[in-house]
């Protein structure tokens, strides 16, 4: 093997939006940095392609609000060319019963009252007491995690310094409020909003939320924190706003990786990395398909830990119960992801109109009930895919023009729920078709031009999404946020605090604290905690 001249202070196996945002981070502190993307873009799911002559769209990750607003500043993303526009509407769900409920801001008491004056009345308080949940949550976005360690108590101070800061902000809480708390991360999201309210589209709007690249049924315990995850978001400083990066989601990353080169950054494309190089107990370097050898002092992952530690790193090299534990890593999302180029705008039966109008800009919830979302769970647990689906169609050429010919469009269409692994040994290569024709129809039964008005579709099956981004089972959370693999116990117990059981190993990705989403909080946790070690030595600069 080859092995390139030059060490580095840091490799960084994985050219996704975390990895780029610790990228920035490690070299503004002054370190000499290699990003080594297998593909030949960066991005990571976070990326816009010409899928159609002429249509470009954001292939994986479709929408923004999870963005951390500190890095944003940092990275001083609108200096490298992003804008990012708020949709005109927030949420369009057109009902069983042939009416529709279009919320957002002002408009989602009356819109609601429609179907039920107490409800309207209640949303005041519900927003309320999620927002409270929403702001602990906030705050510990960009917090590393207490880890849980054995050995000395010099090793465990730290970690009982920050469980103590963490207990500081739980205690700024009253009584009702941790009582909030606890029900958000242990009730489904359909018990939480059952509790709330009492009309179908109101709890279908919100409850959609917790079956977001979560295969589950809405009433599955725990769901009501993925609800939870998907509201502490902002847009140009409006907090629980959605929006679309102008130019997709790619710009998002292009403007990151501008800000790490700027910052000196070396970024290496199609360059897949084969093996991660192990030393005694400490992680050393890497090796890439082509066979070349990197070395560095702080090899950082930007991938799913499963891929990591069960493809990247020899066996032997980590200890026997931890590669065990990790055998057990639970990914998997319930995702179907299509793209489709559109000669006109869909023309909804419940609110007519091809012309752009409010309700094109929402996100377009195909899923009338919480009743109807858990029958597409169970469906496709039976067999493979819901016959009838859920699907989220988003319209980002309704507020970027850059992104279709004049007057024709692009949509994402953002389906749940198939299975990530098919029954009876059936392959997604053999159907993948079969299920998006499915999920076109399912849109054209409440938009009848729909169908007719597709020029070209790009569809991504689990498949297709693990294959091309490394989204095991299509997960695009990097795995389950489930109580078992949420914040110190994120990827493991042991090691929640970004580094790994190896010295010299770190993980920046979304299987890390706080989890995913296009949010860069992984990437800058991990590159504190990475900066931090250079500092007190544990990692040896490059002279």
């Amino acid at each position: 093997m080859a092995e390139a001249a030059g060490r580095r202070d840091a490799l960084i196996i994985g050219g996704g939006h975390n990895g780029l945002v610790c990228a920035a981070y490690l070299a503004a502190a002054g370190l000499k940095v290699t990003v080594l993307e297998r593909r030949e873009v960066v991005g990571g799911a976070a990326v816009t392609e010409e899928f159609h002559p002429g249509f470009r769209n954001s292939v994986a990750a479709y929408t923004v609000s999870l963005l951390n607003p500190k890095v944003i500043r940092d990275l001083d993303l609108p200096g490298q060319g992003l804008r990012v526009v708020e949709r005109r509407a927030a949420n369009f769900l057109p009902t069983a019963d042939g009416r529709y409920l279009l919320t957002g801001d002002a408009r989602t008491a009356p819109e609601v009252a429609r179907f039920s004056a107490r409800d309207a009345a209640r949303l005041h308080e519900y927003g309320e007491r999620l927002e409270v949940i929403a702001d602990v949550l906030r705050d510990l976005v960009l917090q590393t995690p207490p880890n849980v360690l054995e050995g000395s108590w010099r090793s465990a101070l730290p970690q009982l310094v920050r469980a103590a800061q963490l207990g500081g902000r739980l205690r700024r809480l009253d009584m009702n409020q941790r009582r909030e708390l606890l029900a958000l991360f242990s009730m489904s999201a359909g018990d939480y909003l059952d509790q709330f309210f009492e009309s179908d589209p109101i709890k279908a709007v919100y409850g959609f939320d917790g079956i977001v690249g979560n295969f589950a049924s809405p009433y599955s315990p725990g769901s009501a924190y993925v609800l939870l995850h998907h509201v502490f978001g902002e847009v140009n400083g409006k907090r629980g706003a959605w929006g679309h990066a102008l130019g997709g989601m790619g710009a998002i990353t292009q403007a990151m990786a501008r800000a790490a080169l700027a910052r000196g950054v070396e970024i290496r494309l199609g360059t897949p990395v084969r093996e991660v190089l192990v030393e005694g107990d400490r992680a050393v370097g890497v090796v890439t398909v082509s066979g070349e050898t990197l070395r560095a002092a702080a090899v950082i992952s930007n991938l799913n830990p499963k891929l990591l530690y069960m493809d990247l790193i020899a066996p032997p090299a980590l200890p026997a119960q931890f590669r065990e534990h990790m055998s057990h890593y639970r990914c998997g999302s319930g995702t179907f992801r299509m793209n489709v180029a559109l000669s006109e705008l869909p023309d909804f039966t419940c609110l007519p109109g091809k012309s752009v109008a409010d309700h094109h800009t929402a996100g377009i919830i195909i899923a009338p009930t919480l009743a109807y979302m858990e029958r597409a769970y169970f469906d496709a647990r039976q067999h493979g895919w819901s016959r009838a689906p859920i699907v989220e169609v988003v319209i980002p050429s309704t507020l970027d023009d850059s992104l279709a010919p004049p007057g024709q469009h692009v949509a994402s269409l953002f389906c749940q729920h198939v299975a990530p692994t098919l029954p009876n040994g059936a392959s997604w290569d053999d159907h993948r078709e079969a299920v998006a024709d499915l999920m076109i129809d399912t849109v054209n039964a409440h938009a009848p031009n729909f169908k007719a008005a597709v020029l070209g579709r790009q569809i991504m099956s689990p498949l297709d999404l693990e294959r091309t981004f490394g989204l095991l089972g299509g997960d695009i959370q990097h795995g389950h946020l489930s109580l078992d693999q949420l914040f110190c116990a994120r990827p493991m117990l042991g090691y929640g605090d970004y580094r790994g059981p190896l010295n010299g190993l770190y993980m920046c990705g979304a299987g890390t604290h706080p989890g995913g989403g296009v949010t860069g909080a992984p990437g800058h946790n991990a590159a504190r905690e990475i900066i931090g070690d250079f500092r007190r030595g544990r990692l040896a600069r490059v002279a």
